[in-house]
């Protein structure tokens, strides 16, 4: 979600979440931005302030919206990271190996790691973390999409038992961990949250503990007052890279974040539509402020295909036909995005800019419909699209979508809103006939949009789209040893899935983004994420 409760707050743009896809799998480890040796400094100073919304959940297990994952990653660690340059790092194990027949990863932990009071952290707290998340009493969303390659973690997801049996302690520092078949993007999966390792002893204090979590990252939980602030302050214990700020106060639901910044109450704010021509004025007192951040992001429309009239792959290819994105682009979002006619955005491996978009083609879609079972746009059965937001209030660019398929196919769309803080984790039971969604890379490889998105029964295929040709070439490009090869499998079956219309992608983004002139360090990376521990203050 490209901050979708930031958008709300606005009241004219609700947008659809973007949640929270290798480059190449390491035997050794390299420098990472959370554990280098040296500590930024002795003592923390300054205070940066920034706006924010209440997270649905700090617990990693099932935190499955960026916004949760935005203080998740301040406060937890997991065995790996991702570091600057977006390749797998060393967190809490410092090495690695991996068999010769790429199944079994062997983790050595660093010794010097504690929880935020002061326990040292062991392999045993790993193997209790992983089996809480597979705990089908939990109900994790995300653990079987990132750790379902683990021999024996979805057997405990189906309560078969208890024990994931492919992850061994062999001793307090030494982890083994076996997974079902040669995976190129295993590592990545371990560096989303789910993998964080958590305290048993905290988990034991009752269903709520995460609101006073004892994690191991750089900053410490010091208070939070639902709808009000949120405040972190730097871990003195953290053991590697230690914050140079004391604090970091996120300022909850406190008004346009814009005007805010303009007021000095804030020290960064991301941008808007509305705001555009302001920031973007050379002669304006914003512009040597603006920084833009690329970022690994697909903003979509989805169909619900198992019911009418969406199940109809024509249909869906009608409806995505009808939509002239290059107007909406211009007009409702100012050209602050770029057109998506396939799923992998610009920047991620396997990124095809010659994927072959359906197009916008009015004439081909009315043909399209008429050809069809129902024959008329009259015809078509009541249709329903789900968003997220309150009040019936919808973005400006889905109001465009909808006028367009009224103005093109003569199609009536009706809005049902749910609850932002639902939305995600609810869709998929929730949803009609179609809804908005959107995708930040989790690890950067074309897996965690086109497996994770795409495959029969993945958790998070909301339209539960399913192509057993998908399916198999899926299962191909994850073993094939040759990266090349492998990439090359990914874009066709990018295309496939294009072609069969699975959803109607719509653009990619950037973040733009204010960052006053006292701060220094700050920067979003193409996961979307800020490594607060490298922010520091500098002037007032």
């Amino acid at each position: 979600m490209k901050k979708v409760i930031m958008l709300l707050l606005v009241l004219v743009m609700s947008c659809g979440l973007l949640l929270a896809a290798c480059t190449k799998t390491s035997k050794t480890s390299t420098t990472s931005p959370t554990s280098t040796a040296t500590p930024s400094s002795s003592t923390g100073s300054g205070t940066l302030k920034l706006y924010g919304t209440d997270p649905y959940t700090l617990d990693p297990a099932v935190a499955g919206d960026v916004n949760s994952h935005d203080y998740i990653a301040q406060i937890f660690n997991g065995l790996v990271q991702l570091d600057e340059n977006l390749n797998v790092a060393p967190d809490i194990a410092e090495n690695w190996t991996i068999s010769d027949d790429h199944l079994t990863y062997t983790f050595h932990l660093r010794h010097d790691v504690t929880f935020q009071d002061g326990k040292k952290v062991t392999a045993n707290d790993f193997k209790y973390s992983w089996e809480r998340a597979a705990d089908p009493a939990l109900g994790s969303q995300v653990v079987g999409p990132y750790m379902g390659d683990i021999v024996g973690v979805r057997d405990v997801m189906a309560g078969k038992t208890k024990e994931i049996s492919g992850v061994k302690v062999l001793d307090n520092y030494t982890l083994q961990v076996t997974i079902n078949a040669p995976k190129s993007y295993f590592l990545f999966e371990l560096t989303y949250p789910t993998a964080d390792v958590v305290d048993k002893a905290n988990v034991d204090t009752g269903a709520t503990w995460w609101r006073k979590p004892n994690g191991t990252g750089p900053f410490t939980l010091k208070t939070w007052q639902a709808n009000t602030s949120l405040v972190l302050e730097r871990n003195d214990k953290f053991y590697g890279a230690k914050a140079y700020l004391q604090e970091v106060q996120f300022l909850l639901w406190a008004g346009v974040p814009m005007n805010l910044y303009e007021t000095g109450q804030i020290d960064v704010a991301d941008v808007y539509t509305d705001y555009i021509d302001r920031v973007t004025d050379k002669a304006g007192p914003f512009y040597s402020q603006l920084q833009v951040m690329p970022e690994l992001n697909f903003s979509w429309i989805g169909f619900n295909t198992t019911k009418p009239p969406f199940d109809d792959p024509s249909i869906r290819q009608a409806f995505s036909m009808a939509i002239d994105k290059d107007k909406i682009i211009d007009i409702s979002l100012r050209n602050m995005v770029s057109r998506a006619d396939g799923i992998l955005p610009p920047g991620i491996h396997g990124y095809n800019k010659d994927v072959k978009g359906l197009g916008f083609d009015v004439a081909k879609a009315k043909a399209l419909i008429a050809a069809s079972k129902y024959g008329d746009a009259s015809k078509l059965p009541p249709i329903v699209l789900t968003t997220s937001g309150y009040g019936g209030l919808i973005s400006n660019y889905l109001e465009a979508v909808i006028t367009q398929w009224r103005e093109n196919l003569g199609v009536e769309v009706t809005v049902r809103d749910l609850d932002p803080e639902r939305y995600v984790y609810h869709l998929q039971e929730e949803k009609d006939n179609l809804f908005d969604m959107g995708w930040i890379a989790d690890y950067p490889h074309p897996a965690d949009f086109l497996d994770v998105l795409f495959r029969t029964d993945a958790e998070n295929n909301y339209g539960e789209y399913s192509n057993p040709t998908v399916d198999s070439m899926l299962d191909q490009a994850a073993v094939e040893p040759d990266m090349n090869k492998s990439l090359l499998l990914y874009q066709q079956i990018e295309q496939i899935i294009v072609n069969d219309a699975a959803v109607i992608p719509l653009w990619f983004e950037d973040n733009y983004v204010l960052v006053s002139s006292k701060v220094q360090g700050y920067g979003i990376n193409l996961m979307g994420f800020t490594w607060l521990n490298k922010v520091r203050i500098v002037g007032k």
